[in-house]
């Protein structure tokens, strides 16, 4: 299978897609899959494979997302891209995250947004990328707005992560704002 392959400075950004999910799955053994996929534990593999199993997309509702390699060493150290992208409405909620904390504060995660961006915009014609951050993210909240995204709101008790129900900042950027 040939990946579609964004290029930075710094980094290539491999494109992650169901049909990906499908191919792989399908023609990788276990160990093949947690190299590709940059996995140590055999957990992290079990939680991809449930999410093959449960269905990866609906009629008017899929994902791109972008492995983030480094591009000296071929390392996978993090992963950007695009979920719960609604087709008919022209918008994505953007996601972003690192493997470790020795890749943080390096400005792999703004140069990566950047290229992730456009592609969201000139590629996949969205209208409108939204962000999700929790109140006390304050990396990832500088960072959105680095980007110029606007602060819509707050939604209360949004997410439950760790037995706790947590609030969601919302924000947003709309191709007009980026194009400015």
């Amino acid at each position: 299978m040939n990946f579609e392959l964004l290029e930075t400075p710094n980094l290539i950004l491999r494109k992650i897609t169901p049909e990906t999910y499908e191919f792989v799955f399908h023609h990788y053994n276990d160990n093949d899959l947690k190299t590709f996929f940059g996995f140590s534990k055999n957990e992290e593999l079990d939680k991809e494979k449930e999410k093959l199993k449960k269905g990866l997309t609906t009629y008017n509702r899929s994902f791109v997302n972008f492995q983030i390699l480094d591009k000296e060493t071929g390392d996978i150290i993090g992963a950007c891209g695009f979920h719960t992208w609604s087709f008919e409405h022209h918008r994505a909620e953007i996601g972003y995250a690192l493997n470790s904390d020795e890749h943080m504060g390096k400005g792999i995660m703004t140069e990566t947004l950047k290229a992730v961006i456009d592609y969201g915009f000139k590629t996949m014609n969205l209208n409108r990328i939204e962000a999700l951050i929790g109140p006390k993210n304050e990396a990832s909240l500088r960072l959105v707005e680095k980007f110029n995204f606007t602060r819509e709101g707050l939604l209360r008790q949004h997410y439950f992560k760790n037995n706790v129900m947590e609030d969601s900042v919302i924000y947003s950027l709309l191709r007009v704002e980026y194009n400015q």
